[in-house]
């Protein structure tokens, strides 16, 4: 067994503060505190040091790190070969994911393995990308289906299996009477005027959306602010704005508005990836999870652009 107090350390070290790792790990901070102490007096070794209000990791504890890593990710993979000496299919396999993966790949895989694995046990949680990364060291998830975004791990974190999964395309989204409306594909160059409708709450869309527009040539005038689609779609709607959603994105069938497909190079998009704990990719519940998450973003791709 892993020295739990390890864990501990390796989510203080993504989150930054002892508070948010206490949050994670569903403790309170004193117990953060008290373990990190007792993990320290055992090694021998100091592994914080004070920063005013704040904690910095000690070099000793990036020594801890490094060998709790690597003991984590063999631990992963002698789960999966214990498990292989099972018999059934029992099990529990638990998803995280953002809200637009969730609704269109995450809960096809769900069902898919509910047909498939009738005994094995599927949780689904939405989460924002820059938190998950915590709940899977905290092993308070299983696979997370997420956005890559600046704050989060290289692909070659040694904690980290990160594969992609889907590129999705975005898609500008207008009011029905809109001059871009009904004519094809369109530049994003030519809606550098329009007012905008940002998402700075969700930090892996709003920076799609910056991004795109400045490899286009011009930076957009936001207008509005608003993080839930259902919403940014009523903006639009209304003639409040234009916006970029992802091709997964669902939108209230009601609402007046239209997807219209952008060209040109580049054609904005995000990439979507699954991400789970380095070995324990092969544990029969998580194994079957992300085939089953490849098989619905096959599917996905092969429906092409929703109208």
């Amino acid at each position: 067994m892993i020295d739990p107090r390890l864990r501990t350390l390796r989510v203080l070290q993504q989150e930054g503060t002892v508070t948010a790792a206490a949050d994670v790990l569903h403790l309170t901070p004193s117990t953060v505190s008290q373990q990190l102490r007792g993990l320290a007096k055992d090694l021998g070794v100091q592994l914080l040091e004070a920063q005013g209000r704040r904690v910095r990791l000690t070099p000793a504890a990036y020594t801890v790190l490094d060998h709790a890593d690597a003991l984590c990710s063999q631990w992963e993979r002698a789960q999966a070969d214990l498990a292989e000496h099972r018999r059934g299919g029992f099990g529990q396999v638990r998803f995280a994911a953002v809200s637009s993966a969730l609704a269109a790949l995450v809960t096809p895989a769900a069902a898919r393995l509910r047909e498939e694995h009738p005994r094995l046990t599927v949780r689904m949680a939405e989460e924002e990308s820059e938190k998950v990364f915590s709940l899977l060291l905290a092993r308070r998830t299983d696979i997370a289906v997420v956005i890559p975004t600046a704050d989060g791990p290289p692909p070659d974190d040694p904690r980290f299996d990160q594969r992609p999964l889907l590129d999705e395309p975005q898609d500008l989204l207008v009011a029905p009477d809109h001059p871009l409306a009904g004519g094809g594909a369109v530049r994003l160059a030519d809606a550098a005027r329009e007012p905008w409708i940002g998402s700075p709450g969700r930090p892996d869309q709003h920076q799609v959306m910056i991004t795109a527009c400045a490899a286009a040539g011009f930076t957009p005038r936001i207008a509005h602010h608003a993080n839930d689609w259902f919403a940014v779609s009523a903006m639009v709607a209304e003639g409040f704005g234009i916006a970029i959603v992802p091709r997964l994105a669902p939108l209230p069938p009601g609402d007046q508005v239209v997807r219209v497909p952008l060209r040109g190079e580049p054609v904005p998009s995000r990439r979507i990836i699954t991400c789970v704990r380095w070995g324990s990719d092969r544990q029969p519940p998580i194994a079957h999870g992300l085939e089953a998450l490849r098989r619905a973003a096959a599917e996905r791709r092969a429906r092409g652009r929703p109208r």
